[in-house]
């Protein structure tokens, strides 16, 4: 049976294959040990309720909410250790159900014990744990905030505020930040690993790829283009076609497969690059020309558009010539050919004709991008094309203008 790059990668590196590593919440490590967390803590809650039993004012309410404890700790333990039933809903249930019992303890514990800031509520340390699950899911934002939430609660069965309650909101708001932080740092780092594993693959497989082409088709295509050149007539036609071929799947194997970075932009160049034949040369930056991933593509259309108008309007011979430059707010696309050019009023011509394939499929998309297209061209002077581009944030900044 045949594997596909990633599942060979995937053999080869002992990493877990792209279906089974997108079904896991790298998170997992920190749900489990909520969970365990969790199930320690609510045994010290309830060492502490049996030690202090005898002095509250209604030790039944006390049981009860150790029970109400015990009962939550076993249902969110089975939900948390599946990764697809940890919803937002799931977690704010446990955070107001946690506070709630937290505030229960004012009708549990004597006014004395309560005087005292050291006598532990019914939760006890139990209570934090619904701040870190909170976290773990939604981020440092949300931690702080149940982080908050928490202190307050915490606050109000005893009506008072002290160092030792102080110490306990800094605590409890520094835990919702740290959890969350570390919660968003490994989803990000499985997106990159993601991305480096599958860019892994899709290398691997050019390469052999390549490898193949090389040992193949690209040898018989030389050879085609040789022999062609020299019997001439119809085979030199032949050979120019293999010549471009050979030129482009050379250029394939050999361009390195790009991914979107987290910011879903791409190097401009590098798409361009595959354009390139034994009749088009293309002429990029050296160093990458990052693009919204849309708009890279709606340019490299209206390359391949203008490209195609050489093919069948330049004339059999014609060069083109695409060049790419990068002025940092905006990009120029430029697309000349040494053709025998336009003849004056056969664009505004075709349009009115209703003929609106450079219109629509240049001038269109150009425009929806916030750029401009224009034209030079002469009889027997070839044609220019050239396409400027706003960056994303200019074209923002000019919108809200």
């Amino acid at each position: 049976m045949t594997m596909t790059p990633e599942e060979e990668y995937v053999e080869r590196s002992g990493t877990p294959d792209p279906v089974t590593r997108s079904r896991i919440d790298t998170t997992t490590p920190l749900w489990r040990g909520a969970v365990i967390l969790r199930i320690v803590t609510l045994l010290f809650a309830a060492a502490g309720v049996l030690v202090n039993i005898d002095r509250y004012s209604r030790p039944e309410l006390g049981i009860a909410v150790l029970s109400a404890m015990a009962a939550w700790t076993g249902i969110t333990t089975v939900l948390y250790l599946q990764p697809a039933r940890r919803s937002d809903g799931l977690v704010l249930a446990d955070l107001l159900l946690t506070q709630a019992l937290v505030l229960a303890s004012e009708y549990v514990l004597s006014p004395d014990q309560l005087a005292v800031s050291t006598t532990p509520l019914v939760t006890t340390i139990w209570a934090p744990g619904a701040v870190i699950v909170f976290a773990v899911r939604r981020g440092p934002a949300a931690g702080v905030l149940a982080g908050l939430l928490a202190s307050v609660t915490n606050i109000l069965p005893r009506g008072y505020l002290n160092i030792d309650l102080v110490r306990d909101a800094v605590l409890l708001t520094g835990v919702g930040l740290v959890l969350g932080l570390i919660a968003v740092t490994a989803r990000h780092s499985e997106e990159r690993l993601r991305r480096a594993v599958r860019l892994d693959a899709a290398t691997t497989e050019r390469e052999r790829l390549a490898r193949m082409v090389h040992d193949s088709v690209l040898q018989v295509l030389a050879r085609v283009r040789r022999r062609g050149a020299e019997l001439g007539g119809e085979a030199a036609e032949l050979a120019r076609l293999a010549g471009e071929q050979e030129v482009a799947l050379r250029n394939l194997v050999s361009t390195a497969p790009q991914e979107p970075s987290e910011s879903d932009e791409v190097d401009l160049g590098v798409g361009l690059r595959l354009l390139a034949t034994s009749r088009v040369e293309v002429s990029v930056p050296a160093t990458p020309v990052l693009l919204p991933s849309a708009t890279a593509a709606e340019l490299l259309a209206v390359v391949a558009e203008a490209l195609t108008n050489v093919d069948e309007h330049a004339g059999p011979s014609a060069s083109a010539w695409v060049l790419l430059e990068d002025l940092g707010d905006s990009v120029i696309l430029s697309v000349r050919d040494d053709g025998v050019g336009i003849p004056a009023g056969r664009l505004a011509e075709a349009e009115s004709a209703g003929r609106m394939g450079v219109c629509l499929s240049m001038r269109g998309r150009v425009s929806a991008l916030g750029g401009t297209l224009t034209v030079e061209t002469a009889p027997g002077a070839g044609t220019e094309w050239e396409a400027r581009v706003p960056r994303t944030a200019e074209r923002e900044r000019q919108r809200r203008r």
